[in-house]
């Protein structure tokens, strides 16, 4: 996934950049890599995003297990690694390194930025999990940042300012409301509820005049609902259910020809248009890839004599 966006890991642990630096890691066959990064301190921010592998990490002295959706938050001089349990499963992560200049900088302009700093420092909570959904939406707003920083487009260090600003102020609203659930108790259950219909109605007609008409209210207030919890708009958001349920009937090797239907493509280059932008592959490039994977890993058969 994104493999242009990729960075080859290394083990430096100090800044080039002046405010912030941003790594997408994707790591295999290396178990080297326990031996790479001991335990170590910095002087800047670190946040780093749990993708995929066997791994658990130790901050300040107590190990954590990781799983799919953490995010953790290390701040300056607290002692961390990495710890590798199995290198044959794909170690994928994003890490995230902003200065403490930066940060004051951005607390000039908003103490909302720095939230879940405070929250680290006062409760010593660093790590923090998301729902797959969140977490995804999360992973589209890495991934946009990373895509403008490869880019040479006009505007491109407006733009990355300007997704960086985004990505700190969606990571610092979505734990202020994990903080707060009172205050957001009647609209979190509206979008709940929109969340399990469409999730149940996937490969039906779906759309904003639906279920504004399922749910009595207005489809501007759902669409309002939409983007500002995840960002997105309801087409987005189904679109991009409908791909995440594509991919995974591939992974249980059902036939592509079948699956896009089953989930409310039209027709098959809709499917496979969207299937590639989301995925950085061809629907076929994926099972390919996949098929290569359970060939590496399975069992050698037994010698015969």
């Amino acid at each position: 996934m994104k493999k242009h966006l990729q960075t080859a890991f290394h083990t430096r642990q100090y800044m080039l950049s002046k405010d912030f630096e941003l790594y997408y890691y994707n790591d295999l066959h290396d178990d080297r890599l326990n031996y790479k990064v001991k335990s170590h301190t910095h002087n800047y921010y670190e946040f780093y995003f749990f993708l995929e592998g066997d791994v658990s990490i130790r901050i300040d002295g107590i190990e954590y297990p990781l799983k799919t959706g953490n995010m953790i938050l290390i701040p300056p001089m607290i002692p961390h690694q990495a710890m590798i349990h199995n290198a044959s499963i794909p170690y994928r992560r994003f890490v995230f390194w902003i200065s403490e200049d930066f940060f004051r900088q951005l607390q000039k302009e908003s103490e909302d930025y720095i939230y879940v700093i405070h929250q680290v420092q006062k409760k010593k909570t660093y790590i923090y999990s998301y729902d797959r959904i969140i977490f995804h939406e999360l992973q589209s707003k890495i991934f946009q940042l990373l895509e403008e920083i490869h880019s040479s487009r006009f505007g491109k260090n407006i733009q990355i300012s300007l997704f960086v600003h985004e990505l700190l102020l969606y990571i610092n609203r979505t734990i202020y409301e994990k903080d707060h659930p009172e205050i957001y108790k009647e609209t979190q259950n509206l979008y709940q509820n929109l969340l399990h219909y469409i999730e149940s109605h996937l490969e039906e007609e779906l759309s904003l005049d639906k279920l504004a008409h399922e749910f009595y209210i207005s489809k501007y207030y759902i669409a309002h609902l939409f983007k500002e919890t995840l960002g997105l708009s309801v087409h987005q958001f189904i679109t991009k259910k409908r791909l995440l349920m594509c991919r995974d009937a591939i992974a249980s090797r059902q036939k592509i020809g079948e699956i896009y239907l089953m989930y409310g493509f039209k027709d098959y280059s809709s499917f496979f248009r969207a299937f590639k932008k989301e995925f950085g592959m061809s629907p076929k490039e994926y099972k390919e890839q996949l098929q290569t994977k359970y060939a590496a890993t399975a069992p050698c058969p037994p010698p015969s004599y």
